[in-house]
């Protein structure tokens, strides 16, 4: 999942010259995802993950693989565009992983955490060698390599995941439980995951532009890797920690210091690069200020966990993954605009904006509404 966005930009803009339509294709995608997405997750929580993940990922494979022949073959634009809308319909690997820990380990607060954590370290150790694989294969084969190995990384990894049958929690039928998105409590966290989207999406583009600023565009990945790796490092030691509260007052306490470390720590790469402009010293501050990310997204997707009715966990985990998507594709936009028109060192005011926001809701609305 992690090799997907770079390698297509890296194709498109490869081959047909153009990081605006690279971006342009890319963010359509997105886009595509965040209708689709939780559309599938429902079909996942009432038919099973096997029934629908296997299908669905086989239709998002033909999109990848339509793609890459638009671009081998100098089909029109809009055929990109079209073919890329076609991989929205990807399952939430992430979010099926998590509902089945939290079938086996139902009851077990302090087990699930740990779960949880190990989780989240994963994805971000896939998404900090992803990028960085991709822009290899690409740039040391041909364009199209990028995409090809993650389509069949993708398949294979479906079918092995679905084949596990033993593990995958049972079909429990909707009943009278209201939609995730309706239930008190679930929408100021979405809220947060857009906020929390839009400081990755942004982190992205500025350091991506600051790099290319100080001459040393192709060091950006290794940047924003090691920003992942301090996210990956804090999951593990977060987990270790196995500090899951029996109640979901400590969760949500511990959302918002998590949030509000965050806010803090994201402002360490502004102080660098508006102070020291030193892309060594950028990246350590980077380092740093990924390791509150995983402990903030693994006690958001506990309290996503805990407040979505049964029987439809991947639906909500999966509206919380729309929504951090979507708030990358505003991060994105916001960042690149300032960088374009102000500076790259102001970008980085953006995710602490962005950040501060996240904050803001946490403290106003995450809390559940009581009787």
């Amino acid at each position: 999942m992690g090799m997907f966005s770079v390698s297509a930009v890296v194709m498109i803009a490869g081959t047909r010259g153009s990081y605006a339509l690279a971006g342009a294709v890319t963010a359509a995608g997105l886009g595509a995802t965040a209708v689709v997405a939780p559309w599938t997750a429902r079909l996942v929580d009432r038919y099973g993950q096997a029934k629908i993940a296997v299908p669905a990922t086989a239709l998002a494979a033909l999109g990848s693989l339509a793609l890459l022949l638009c671009v081998r073959l100098g089909a029109p634009a809009w055929t990109l565009f079209v073919s890329y809308a076609a991989t929205a319909t990807t399952p939430n690997l992430g979010g099926m992983s998590r509902a089945r820990w939290a079938h086996l380990l139902h009851g077990d607060e302090s087990s699930l955490h740990v779960a949880n954590s190990f989780e989240q370290a994963v994805d971000e150790a896939c998404f900090m060698v992803g990028p960085v694989l991709a822009a290899f294969l690409c740039t040391a084969f041909f364009p199209e390599a990028g995409t090809l190995t993650g389509v069949v990384l993708l398949v294979t990894g479906v079918l092995v995941f679905t084949a596990q049958r033993s593990t995958e929690p049972p079909v429990r039928g909707y009943g009278p439980s209201k939609a995730p998105f309706r239930v008190p409590g679930i929408p100021p966290l979405l809220a947060v995951c857009l906020a929390m989207g839009a400081v990755f999406g942004s982190m992205e583009v500025v350091t991506i532009a600051f790099a290319d600023a100080q001459g040393h565009r192709s060091a950006a990945g290794i940047v924003l890797a090691l920003q992942a790796g301090g996210s990956c490092a804090a999951g593990l030691v977060y987990g270790a920690t196995r500090r899951a509260g029996s109640g979901s007052g400590s969760a949500e306490d511990r959302y918002v210091w998590c949030i509000a470390a965050m806010t803090a720590l994201l402002t360490l790469p502004l102080l660098a690069a508006s102070l020291t402009g030193s892309l060594p010293v950028l990246a350590a501050a980077l380092l740093i200020a990924g390791m509150a990310t995983a402990p903030t997204m693994v006690t958001g997707m506990t309290l996503v966990q805990r407040r979505t009715p049964p029987g439809r966990l991947n639906e909500g985990m999966t509206l919380a993954v729309t929504g951090l998507l979507g708030g990358i594709a505003c991060g994105s936009a916001a960042g690149g605009w300032t960088v374009e028109h102000v500076s790259p060192v102001a970008g980085y005011g953006v995710p602490v904006t962005a950040a501060a926001a996240a904050l803001m809701t946490a403290l106003t609305w995450t809390r559940p509404t009581r009787t």
